[in-house]
């Protein structure tokens, strides 16, 4: 009787709390005005992604401290391995994400919680096939990616940690801050990865140039890497476990049989995410195979450059990352103004903020440069390429906004198509012909054109999406 009793009087408590889940959901995606619901969703991330890129901005800047052209290209290679990681951990972060957002609209809890659970498990599988595969074939896919005798040893040291090891922790660690946003968790997702990039922050010079001998720089910094993605999973499993009882959250497996009904809904949101952004990693390969024959000196330039790039890519990707479970949860409970409103605000700050990004870097090209190297021909040639690659920004800004949003209304296709004519169809052969008939400053130059181009695309894809909206809406 007493067992009855407390089982009722639990299932009762747990009911409360989902209630009261579900009315602060109400309120942050509904009540609140879109300007502050933004503003509630975007500020944590945004803080998170300068937290991020300061970190990823401090491993070359120490790397940076021993003048070594040949470490700085070193990471810069192997970095674009990293990224790849990171892609496919969007391949359930975002399309689980996104899925979730659309069914909390619906109202549908317990369908958001059996995601919830298939998208972790799957993002820790999808994760271990990755990190086995970099470990068997290092020697191989570094040779293809553009590693050379010089920089090889140390591009293998840094992977073996940060990607081989660390692959699951990383990988969990991004699938699982997305989906704590698609449950309007925005502050708590964005406090774990701003936390472990504070550390990987205090860690890279304490290990390079304290614990680690002089010559073990990469290892050093890849160490710190490591460590600190272990240190955020951790954080985000005791998030997960807190809040377990009163969102529907879980890290349960049982619940993935309930999601299997969603597999291709899933993937064909996060794969073009996915895919998109490994096309991205495919380019920079191409790239990097391109610069190398101009010398490594020219490569370790062009990972600078990069580097510092990543501020307005960084935070424009942490605006569209902000915006899309407003704009799911709009588009699933039928609210087309709350939708529009939401992306056009998205715009104009990304919009401005990018300008201002381009602005700064033409300006002051060498200052910034010099700031992760002291050797001249480096700083030089640096300061040549970030006045470039710095006027592609804008538009590349406007390409993530749209590709987003097509993934927050889940349509997968568009997304996809506009990755595809982005990277493989416009950007790569662009490369090829630019170092043919340009040289260094033909390739600088191509992420420009590209971005312009596919802009022209952007806007046709939005308006032909539009028109089944209204349409499907008007019907």
């Amino acid at each position: 009787m007493a067992e009855s009793f407390n089982n009722k009087t639990s299932k009762h408590g747990y009911m409360q709390r989902q209630a009261s889940q579900m009315k602060d959901e109400k309120k942050l995606f509904e009540d609140m005005s879109v300007g502050k619901s933004l503003a509630t969703l975007i500020i944590p991330t945004v803080i998170s992604q300068i937290l991020t890129l300061i970190y990823t901005l401090a491993d070359t800047y120490f790397i940076g401290k021993t003048d070594d052209p040949y470490k700085i290209a070193a990471v810069s290679v192997a970095n674009v391995l990293f990224f790849i990681m990171i892609a496919l951990s969007n391949l359930f972060g975002i399309g689980g994400g996104t899925l979730i957002s659309g069914l909390l609209g619906k109202g549908e809890q317990e369908n958001a919680r059996n995601v919830c659970a298939f998208s972790i498990y799957g993002a820790a599988l999808i994760s271990l096939i990755y990190s086995a595969i970099c470990l068997i074939f290092m020697k191989f896919i570094l040779g293809i990616i553009g590693a050379g005798e010089n920089t090889f040893q140390y591009a293998r040291s840094y992977l073996n940690l940060a990607v081989c090891a660390g692959g699951i922790p990383t990988s969990l660690s991004l699938t699982m801050s997305h989906l704590l946003r698609s449950f309007g968790h925005s502050r708590l997702a964005s406090l774990g990865l701003g936390l472990g990039a504070v550390l990987n922050t205090i860690l890279d010079p304490v290990f390079m140039f304290k614990v680690f001998q002089p010559g073990m720089e990469v290892t050093a910094t890849a160490f710190a890497t490591f460590l600190s993605n272990v240190a955020t999973l951790i954080y985000f499993i005791s998030i997960f476990l807190i809040l377990r009882k009163s969102a529907p959250l879980t890290l349960n497996p049982k619940f993935i049989p309930g999601a299997l009904r969603y597999t291709l809904r899933i993937l064909s949101v996060g794969f073009s995410s996915a895919l998109g952004s490994v096309l991205s990693c495919i380019s920079n390969i191409v790239m990097n195979k391109l610069i190398f024959s101009y010398g490594d000196i020219s490569l370790a330039a062009m990972g600078i450059v990069r580097k510092i790039n990543l501020l307005p890519m960084n935070i424009g990707n942490a605006l569209c990352h902000g915006m899309m479970p407003l704009a799911a949860y709009s588009y699933s409970s039928g609210n087309s103004e709350r939708l529009k409103k939401s992306v056009r605000y998205t715009a104009v700050c990304g919009l401005l903020f990018t300008l201002i990004c381009t602005a700064v870097f033409f300006t002051l090209p060498t200052t910034l440069v010099s700031l992760f190297v002291k050797q001249q021909e480096t700083v030089s040639l640096g300061a040549l390429l970030l006045k470039i690659t710095c006027l592609a920004m804008p538009p590349m800004f406007l390409n993530f906004l749209t590709g987003y949003t097509f993934q927050a209304l889940g349509k997968g296709k568009e997304a996809l198509l506009l990755g595809i004519c982005r990277q493989a169809v416009i950007n790569i052969p662009l490369l090829y012909l630019a170092k043919i008939f340009f040289g260094l400053t033909g390739i600088a130059f191509t992420q420009l054109i590209t971005e312009l181009l596919t802009l022209v695309i952007s806007f046709l894809l939005s308006f032909m999406v539009y028109r089944k909206i209204k349409a499907k809406t008007n019907g």
